[in-house]
């Protein structure tokens, strides 16, 4: 029996999804588990695996369409089998489609001082149906609007932005030379751009550095290496795991950098949950791990691969990668031997701590021998609207003591 293969829903506010790019044709044979194409929302890109094995009967939608979720845009069954009683979703949108279609082959809107529609001919505009609806609603003049869709289609996010008056206009997105290639933004590029500048703009942030003796660290690092060659149910716990149990364990103490600064009040939480910068082909992400400070090291290092696996596969939870779902993060580039840093903070969170590599540098060792100590760079960025240097600096200190006094 033929299956349907549905946009799925990817979180409470997301209506839409846009189809980036098929990866399967109509008539390949399907693996439960082979990424049939990519989608993006306004927040992030996913891929969609196909749930059932069989050949790829029937696409309804193409590369670029904007896909109400839960409606169904292929299907997989057997040789044979008819496909045109799932199609209900594309009929729905047959007419804005069609109206669409020709919006693009016979629609200009005139440029007018008074930023209000003129309609003409012979010019190409490419706009979901949604945002052209919403723009004529409003009565806004989207002809210079660089689209952020895919192939810069302007979806119904853009028509916001113009609404608002926070929309770039519409330039030459792709140039290619002998010196040089220019290629658009992706989507969530832009995001990420959009965020940061954001929070650089909108808060006052400061960093501190610190290290901390990570020997005890290293050992119990060496404990689980040795575990793993002999025990494979051992957990991989790795370096990483081991910071960011000592940081919850800091927070625990100091709950004010567990804090959102929303206007004029601090939302303080009781309840540790752990963003984690992870980075991705798609971009950065920071999926959260709810109530961290439940778990003990164990579920906490599964947890933390489990966010970031969902991530690099496009699978994770849209509802976990907002900023308001971490209440504080971590961000680590001590594998890229990175020895100093400044993270910026994931606002609405008051603040962030940037793990990086490990230097070992001189240090008394006892009894007035000097040896080389292997020591972490710690570099905590807060909000001072927020957070007082003083409390800021005992935090951190905080969480050297607890990476140094680490047993395993």
């Amino acid at each position: 029996m033929a299956t349907a293969v549905i946009m799925p829903k990817q979180g409470q506010s997301v209506e839409t999804c846009i189809i980036t790019k098929w990866f399967r044709n109509i008539g390949e044979s399907i693996s439960v588990g082979d990424i049939l194409f990519s989608y993006e929302t306004d927040k992030a890109s996913f891929d969609l695996e196909s749930p059932v094995e069989g050949i790829l009967l029937d696409i309804f939608f193409n590369d670029g369409a904007e896909v109400p979720i839960l409606v169904n845009v292929a299907v997989i069954g057997k040789s044979g089998e008819e496909t045109q009683s799932f199609n209900q979703g594309h009929s729905l949108l047959k007419v804005e489609v069609e109206v669409e279609a020709k919006a693009e082959t016979d629609v200009k809107v005139e440029t007018k001082a008074d930023n209000t529609l003129q309609l003409s001919t012979d010019s190409k505009i490419r706009i979901s149906p949604r945002a052209k609806r919403m723009a004529e609603n409003k009565g806004l003049n989207y002809n210079n609007l660089q689209g952020s869709g895919p192939n810069g289609r302007i979806i119904t996010r853009d028509i916001d932005n113009l609404y608002s008056g926070d929309a770039p206009i519409k330039t030459k997105i792709q140039v290619t030379g002998t010196e040089y290639t220019e290629l658009p933004l992706s989507n969530v590029r832009k995001l990420i751009a959009r965020a940061m500048h954001a929070s650089l703009q909108n808060s006052a942030q400061l960093t501190h550095h610190m290290s901390a003796d990570v020997r005890s660290l290293l050992e119990a690092r060496q404990k689980i290496k040795n575990k793993l060659s002999s025990d494979k149910s051992q957990q991989d716990i790795t370096l990483n795991d081991m910071v960011c149990w000592c940081v919850i364990r800091a927070l625990e103490k100091f709950p004010e950098a567990n804090s959102h600064l929303l206007d004029d009040r601090i939302k303080t939480f009781h309840k540790v949950h752990l963003g984690l910068a992870v980075d991705t082909v798609r971009g950065l992400m920071v999926p959260t791990v709810k109530n961290a400070d439940d778990m003990d090291l164990i579920k906490l290092s599964k947890e933390l691969k489990s966010v970031a696996e969902a991530c690099k596969k496009g699978s994770i939870n849209p509802e976990l990668i907002q900023s308001t779902a971490a209440t504080f993060t971590v961000s680590n580039l001590g594998n890229y031997g990175v020895e100093i840093f400044t993270p910026i903070v994931n606002l609405p969170q008051v603040a962030i701590l940037g793990v990086c590599t490990i230097i070992n540098r001189p240090a008394s060792i006892g009894n007035n021998i000097f040896g080389f100590v292997p020591y972490i760079g710690l570099s905590l960025t807060y909000d001072h609207r927020a957070i007082d240097g003083g409390p800021a600096t005992l935090f951190l200190k905080e969480i050297k003591e607890q990476i140094e006094a680490f047993r395993y």
